[in-house]
């Protein structure tokens, strides 16, 4: 286990906080995230899923599971499909780092955009249901929900590209052009558009869990980035595959799309835009350009952590290193739109 912790500890806690004992705890790691690990909790009766920090130097707001936890919570109430939140952990000294537990639910996760296990028919319900989910999330009233305070509405793209241009300067490894041209011209390019949402931040088909048969979603994961941001930002980030190809943080920008079932970028972008009622006000070449930027320094935080030896996932190296990529593809979307 990559993230060791006290295990007879954290069952003393559990038994004192939830329903139910927690003496006999078998503990698994889920593969695959690249920032706060994730397990799940088996106690012979009962499976819960443990949310916690990494441990190690963290970045100035990073990590912050309090809030991934409050926004959930909030969601709860909602038509939005999130895991029930069972209970959270400010204390660390009980396994090393803050932590939340939630409900663990029986589904079904996609590692791969092009669904290749699918139909043409499951996969154009697939993708219909993650374009319809993100339109319900950004439908919701996030004042009616207790989440006023949970960013500051307005100005996002300029507040995001200072933020991630910082954080990007704080886990530099070695100079990427095409960065430091992004980060030269983006604030140049940010739109008059000050509507804001509750704003996913890493809205993409791993981070769902689809229903164990039918084509639907029933949960929303990693709740990490979440703030109130500008709703087409969490579009385009959901639309950074299209731009990135094959093998590359999973992408399928020049997989022949016709007859799998799976929309174009186009048509994905123009299905939301109809559902939701958001119009662009640049070219959709800056949103994409934006996702992409925010990316690459997400990535570039990932290989930070990776070569400190503080990696969440086996992978972690490998997936950092596809930062300056993502800048350059970047970089192209600012003039091909």
């Amino acid at each position: 286990m990559t993230h060791a912790f006290d295990i007879d500890a954290l069952a003393a806690y559990l038994t004192q906080h939830l329903p139910g004992k927690w003496s006999r705890l078998e503990v698994r790691q889920f593969v695959g995230g690249q920032s706060n690990p994730t397990f799940l909790l088996d106690n012979g009766e009962r499976k819960v899923v443990l949310r916690k920090q990494p441990g190690g130097q963290l970045l100035p707001s990073a990590h912050a599971i309090d809030r991934e936890f409050r926004v959930m919570q909030a969601l709860g109430a909602t038509d939005v499909p999130v895991p029930r939140m069972l209970h959270f952990c400010s204390d660390a000294s009980v396994i090393g780092t803050p932590f939340y537990v939630m409900q663990h639910l029986d589904g079904r996760v996609f590692g791969d955009p092009l669904l290749p296990d699918q139909s043409p028919s499951a996969r154009a319900a697939m993708y219909d249901a993650m374009n319809g989910t993100l339109a319900r999330l950004h439908r919701v009233d996030y004042r009616a929900v207790g989440l006023a305070d949970y960013g500051r509405p307005g100005n996002y793209f300029a507040r995001q590209i200072d933020r991630w241009t910082r954080q990007y300067r704080q886990s530099e490894t070695s100079p990427i052009a095409a960065m430091d041209r992004l980060i030269d011209m983006l604030p140049g390019l940010v739109p008059n558009d000050d509507r804001a949402t509750i704003a996913h931040g890493d809205y993409r088909l791993e981070n769902l869990i689809y229903h164990p048969t039918d084509s639907v979603v029933i949960a929303i994961l990693d709740w990490e980035l979440s703030t109130l941001g500008h709703p087409l930002a969490d579009l385009a980030y959901n639309c950074f595959a299209y731009r990135l190809p094959s093998g590359a943080v999973k992408g399928i920008a020049g997989v022949p799309l016709a007859d799998t079932g799976i929309p174009t970028e186009r048509e994905y972008v123009e299905r939301y835009v109809a559902r939701s009622g958001i119009e662009p006000h640049a070219p959709w070449g800056f949103y994409m350009a934006f996702a992409l930027f925010r990316l690459a320094a997400i990535l570039q935080g990932v290989l930070r952590r990776a070569l400190d030896g503080e990696a969440s996932s086996p992978d972690a190296l490998q997936r950092g290193k596809l930062a300056p990529l993502c800048a350059e593809v970047g970089l192209a979307a600012v003039a091909g739109g």
